[in-house]
């Protein structure tokens, strides 16, 4: 493919669903209008494939979801209006988890509503150095506006992405805020690559994994070292150990840090990708794998997926549950908005040729330089994005 280093932010087409691309000849991320999901994040120097997890079943605009018509291809709700569209990064706003039985019966799907609905591009530019992507929905159950830009600029590996969420009711608003991240293949192959989270406290959900858990319900334990439901652990830097089993973990961000990442890297593709974000407002990641567990649709017994899914959430149990139990591990669980009010964040999302050497990710920091990337088993810093588009110095 030929690849230009002139930004653009053009119309686009992924799979029959309708969105935008930016493109600055280095990176390329596609979005989608259904649902606001990053589906595509390519290296165009060298040319890679798809860097995030594709769905292995024909998604469509989730706003276009019927039960009558869908339901078998995808699931009923609450489930079906979200697993319709989802594929790559899914931004959960409102409700990590299902819904309540009431919330449901009143059609609210699972993981929030943003992620079920038409956005709208509120405005788009492209010129020499920069191209900038801003679209919004609304949550008309939560109450809740959702803004996001996104902002590539010339010679970068990084787009820069910025989100508020604003209360427009006249009282506060708790609720559930997570980057739904996922991975899969060709980027993440059990026998390639590597899976890095700056984390040390970790603790597995308690609700197993409808009877094909890989790891022990509701144990605490040092990230990455999971424990086995069949005794002794598992290196959760490595991904699908054992087919037909799946797991969910969560695992806190090291509280020395100001910021925390994700990161994989392939020693194969010499590529890595992931994201950078301040640990004050993303305290937490959700490590779910689904390895041919589930043999219904749309799973369909063949999709292998790995969720790093960083927000203010450990567990996807719900708003309900997270309010109620509180925090863990001495760390919020959930957020809050004040009425009539606005809160943000800015993370980036990554993609980046590695050095020959390097046989994983082993920082993401910024410096002087600017937003750095560094290996492990090489010296050199792989420079991503320019610091004064960054969030301020800090480990």
């Amino acid at each position: 493919m030929a690849t230009s280093s002139r930004c653009e932010c053009t119309k686009a087409a992924w799979k029959g669903r309708s969105g935008w691309r930016l493109s600055n000849g280095l990176v390329e991320l596609t979005v989608l209008n259904g649902g606001g999901h990053l589906a595509s994040l390519r290296r165009l120097r060298p040319e890679s494939p798809n860097l995030l997890w594709e769905a292995p079943w024909k998604t469509i605009d989730p706003a276009r979801f019927r039960a009558q018509l869908h339901a078998k291809l995808y699931a009923p709700p609450p489930s079906g209006p979200f697993l319709s569209g989802f594929t790559g990064h899914a931004l959960v706003v409102g409700n990590f988890g299902g819904p309540s039985d009431a919330e449901a019966a009143s059609g609210l799907p699972i993981h929030g509503e943003a992620a079920s609905r038409s956005w709208r591009t509120v405005r788009h530019t492209a010129a020499a150095g920069m191209a900038t992507l801003v679209m919004e929905v609304r949550e008309p159950a939560m109450g809740l506006r959702v803004r996001r830009e996104l902002a590539l600029y010339a010679g970068e590996s990084v787009v820069h992405i910025s989100e508020q969420v604003a209360n427009e009711r006249s009282a506060d608003t708790y609720f559930q805020w997570v980057q739904h991240a996922t991975f899969g293949e060709p980027l993440l192959v059990q026998e390639f690559a590597t899976v890095t989270v700056p984390a040390v406290r970790a603790c597995t959900w308690p609700l197993g994994y409808e009877g094909k858990a890989l790891l022990a319900d509701n144990k605490g334990f040092h990230w990455p070292n999971g424990p086995l439901k069949s005794g002794g652990t598992a290196d959760l830097s490595r991904s699908f150990i054992r087919e037909g089993t799946g797991f969910v973990a969560a695992a806190q961000i090291d509280v020395a840090r100001t910021h925390g990442f994700v990161a994989v890297a392939n020693t194969r593709l010499r590529l890595a990708a992931g994201y950078f974000f301040p640990r004050e407002r993303f305290p937490w990641v959700t490590v779910w794998e689904e390895n041919q567990a589930r043999e219904y649709s749309p799973w369909n017994g063949v999709t292998r997926a790995r969720g790093l899914e960083f927000g203010t959430s450990p567990f996807p149990l719900g708003l309900a549950d997270a309010v109620s139990h509180g925090p863990m591990f001495d760390t919020p669980t959930v957020a809050r908005v004040g009425a009539k009010q606005t809160i943000s964040v800015n993370y980036e999302v990554f993609a980046a040729a590695m050095p020959e050497g390097w046989r994983a990710v082993s920082d993401v920091r910024l410096s002087d330089a600017g937003l750095e990337l560094i290996g492990a088993g090489g010296r050199e810093a792989v420079r991503l994005g320019a610091a004064s588009r960054s969030h301020g110095k800090g480990k």
